[in-house]
This record gives structure tokens, C-alpha cells and sequence, in this order.
């Protein structure tokens, strides 16, 4: 069974869901770009890797050993014996890995970055994760860099991410559910072209700029969405009866009913 939404399905926006759903869309784009690309290129998958600690990290990772640091409750002992002094117990997250994928050109020695595509996840939309910290910093530094920075967020929750100014944003569509950005090398910091997506509606195929002499490749972002769901198998997974995990208007909450009662599934 596919994904029954015509667009981005709000159930697998489920934080308990997003780490296999975000690896699996990374590597959808990924397979699908190499097979458009014009030779000479190569996408890649990069992976971020850092620790976060925490509330912020329990917000958007379930089931996790909290760090904690304890001294040991020292333990009666006879007079003649000798005590040792207790020690301070700690214990660490698993790092967290962010992958993420990279356009570049092998035309030439030393191989050149092109551009960067970037699947938001909660950890970069979480205020004062160290997840958000990483991500804001290198989103700086490709808007001044000579690559392209492609940004898809996919995600009702969180604080807005992508590089253009949630005001410059409205002043062309007042709400929107999904958002995708891109920066074209060497235009300003806060210049960009922008796909809106109503949660009703297909997602978009984008556009992924290459170097100068060369035409842009597609990347279908739908059929990254609907590979995902396939390969995880999530019509087993999900649960349609519950309410969709994102935070949707009421209008759209009662849109996603009626959609899932008009395909047989409720």
C-alpha cells in the first residue's frame, strides 16, 4: 500500500518516527539524484555528528538515558576497614547523526562542492539545542560560500529554520504547511526562491542549481516521499485511527478525516 496523501502525509511527521523517515528520505534523494545528474557530478551523503544533553534533547528523541552525574552513596563499613572516597558517576548520550547530502564536481582535482541539501530535522528547529546551534552556524556559512544551499522542511513543529525571515515570508502567503527554500551562490543572504505547500497538495519537484555552465537537475521531491513510505513499510506502522501527530489547524485536521474516509482507510 502507498502513501495515501496526495502530498507529505502528516503522520510520519511522529518525533517517535522522523530519525528512520529523515534517513530514508536523505537516501531516497540521494539515489534519485545520482540518476539525473550530468557527468561530472556526484551526490553524497555527509553525516553531522554531535551530543546533545538535556531537556532539549528528550524533547524530540524518545526513550532516552538522561545524562546525570552522581556521587555513590558510601557504604557501612567496619571501623579497621579502609573507605574509598566516593566517585562522581556520569553518563553520556549516544552522539546523534544528522546525514544530509552534498552535490559536487569531480571534473577537476581537487573535487569541488556545488551544493548542499539539507532535511530539516526537530533537533534543528528545537530553541537551544545543540542540534539548532550547529545547523544555524553552518546554514551562515553556505549562504556566503560558493555552493547552493537547498533547505526542505517537512515539519509542522519546531521554530522556523530556513534562511529567509519568516516576515518576508508571509508578506507572499500568509500560512503555508510545508517550505522549501533554496540559495543560489553568490546572491545575498536573504534572497532566495521558495516552494509553498499546502498540506492538501503534491510536493514540489525543485530545482537544484549546478555550476554555471551547466542546467539545473530536478529533484522530485513527492517521489522521494512516496519511495519512503513504500521501503518503510509504514501503512503497517502508522495508526489513522489516532489523530496525525502534527500540530494541524482544525480545518486541516478535519481535511486529513475526510481525506483518509474518502480512501477506504477510516
Amino acid at each position: 500500500m502507498g502513501n495515501p496523501f496526495p502530498g507529505m502525509n502528516p503522520y510520519l511527521e511522529d518525533p517517535a518516527l522522523w530519525g528512520g523517515v529523515h534517513h530514508l528520505l536523505i537516501s531516497a534523494m540521494h539515489q534519485q539524484l545520482n540518476q539525473r545528474l550530468p557527468e561530472g557530478y556526484i551526490a553524497l551523503v555527509e553525516e553531522r555528528i554531535y551530543l546533545e544533553t538535556g531537556e532539549a534533547y528528550q524533547q524530540y528523541v524518545p526513550d532516552v538515558l538522561v545524562a546525570r552525574t552522581r556521587a555513590e552513596a558510601s557504604q557501612a563499613t567496619p571501623a579497621h576497614a579502609a573507605v574509598a572516597d566516593p566517585p562522581v558517576r556520569i553518563e553520556l548520550h549516544d552522539p546523534i547523526t544528522e546525514p544530509f547530502l552534498q552535490i559536487v564536481s569531480v571534473r577537476n582535482k581537487p573535487r569541488t562542492l556545488v551544493a548542499v541539501i539539507e532535511a530539516l530535522s526537530p533537533a534543528n528547529k528545537t530553541l537551544h539545542a545543540e542540534g539548532r546551534r550547529r545547523y544555524l552556524q553552518k546554514q551562515r556559512d553556505l549562504l556566503q560560500s560558493t555552493a547552493h544551499l537547498l533547505e526542505i522542511d517537512l515539519l509542522h513543529y519546531g521554530e522556523h529554520t530556513v534562511f529567509l525571515p519568516r516576515e518576508a515570508l508571509r508578506r507572499e502567503r500568509a500560512a503555508w504547511d510545508y517550505l522549501i527554500a533554496l540559495h543560489r551562490a553568490g546572491e545575498g543572504l536573504h534572497t532566495g526562491e521558495v516552494w509553498f505547500v499546502n498540506l492538501p497538495e503534491r510536493l514540489p519537484r525543485v530545482c537544484v542549481p549546478l555550476l554555471p555552465e551547466d542546467p539545473a537537475v530536478v529533484l522530485d521531491l513527492q517521489a522521494a516521499i512516496d519511495a519512503v513510505y513504500l521501503q518503510g513499510r509504514y501503512h503497517e506502522l502508522l495508526d489513522y485511527s489516532a489523530e496525525p501527530p502534527a500540530p494541524l489547524s482544525d480545518e486541516s485536521r478535519a481535511w486529513v478525516r475526510q481525506h483518509l474516509h474518502a480512501q477506504g482507510i477510516l
